[in-house]
């Protein structure tokens, strides 16, 4: 079951809901603040943690790393240390962020023969060193994105509960893993300033926000204030696929979720999310995950 609490801040207020599986924890934290301030984290448990900012622009400073971040967007990471002392500033008045925090010896279990990225990130783990997986954050991307949705939903309870956030957490480490090897290894080849990230992270919004009535690539390109080139480019580069790509998944993903935890009928469905027939977003589904949405309906 799902525990939902609140953290006051002195200018603003946290509300988070954790979820345990055995002595794995997953938390989500929407913040929001009156002004721009500086905040301060801090945890004695020895974990490894998985961050993921959703949404919002921060930037903070880690004690045991001797390091500091500054983010714009979307981005995710894996760490370690025997303590946990942060400093944060946040850039915008509402912040989103989804975590992990895996046991020390199962994340040693689950990692030390895994692809070297992880094995290395694994063994300065069990030399007791501070340590993060990649200096290169990766991306979230639509898959990442969709498993963390299928968390903060889900409704399962008991053991089928237990089952779901032991899978749905091992998935996110092979995807965050993954994701942060692919970003030390791809040069930045056309989103290379700030100022450009936050543009394709704003085209990303603006996808989501106007699922059922997407915008075309030139009035995303003017909305934001990049050229198509650039957006496209620049797009795939960030999330590993097209604008027509995410659009599609995300669109896809809401109606799998819908299909699951409303009452709303196909028709209705193909209807809110603009497909142009039923028949079409029929054969869409199957596509993209193998069954119809008949199937999900009368198969939960």
């Amino acid at each position: 079951m799902a525990e939902k609490h609140q953290i006051q801040y002195e200018k603003g207020v946290a509300d988070n809901t954790i979820w345990q599986c055995d002595d794995i924890k997953l938390g989500h934290s929407v913040s929001v603040f009156k002004e721009l301030t500086t905040f301060n984290g801090h945890s004695e448990n020895d974990v490894v943690r998985m961050h993921f900012g959703l949404r919002g622009n921060y930037s903070f400073s880690y004690k045991q790393l001797n390091k500091s971040f500054d983010f714009i967007g979307s981005h995710h990471n894996i760490m370690y240390s025997k303590e946990f002392d942060i400093e944060v500033h946040n850039k915008t008045l509402e912040l989103e962020t989804f975590g992990i925090q895996f046991p020390k010896e199962l994340f040693i279990k689950f990692t030390q023969n895994a692809n070297d990225l992880l094995k290395n990130f694994a063994n300065d783990i069990l030399e007791g060193r501070a340590v993060i997986l990649s200096d290169s954050w990766g991306a979230i991307d639509s898959p990442i994105q969709q498993v963390i949705q299928q968390i903060i939903n889900s409704k399962y309870k008991g053991d089928l509960q237990h089952l779901f956030l032991l899978s749905k957490s091992i998935e996110l480490l092979v995807l965050s893993a993954e994701a942060c090897y692919l970003s030390m290894h791809n040069r930045q080849t056309i989103i290379k300033s700030s100022s450009d990230k936050e543009k394709i992270i704003a085209v990303r919004d603006l996808i989501n926000d106007r699922i059922s009535d997407p915008p075309n690539l030139s009035e995303i390109a003017r909305t934001v204030g990049l050229n198509e080139y650039k957006l496209k480019r620049g797009f795939k580069e960030t999330f590993n696929t097209t604008v027509f790509g995410y659009l599609t998944d995300q669109r896809l993903n809401l109606a799998h979720q819908y299909l699951r935890d409303t009452e709303k009928s196909a028709a209705e469905i193909s209807n809110e999310l603009g497909y142009s027939t039923p028949q079409h977003f029929n054969n869409a589904f199957k596509k993209k995950f193998g069954i119809t949405p008949f199937s999900v309906r009368n198969n939960p």
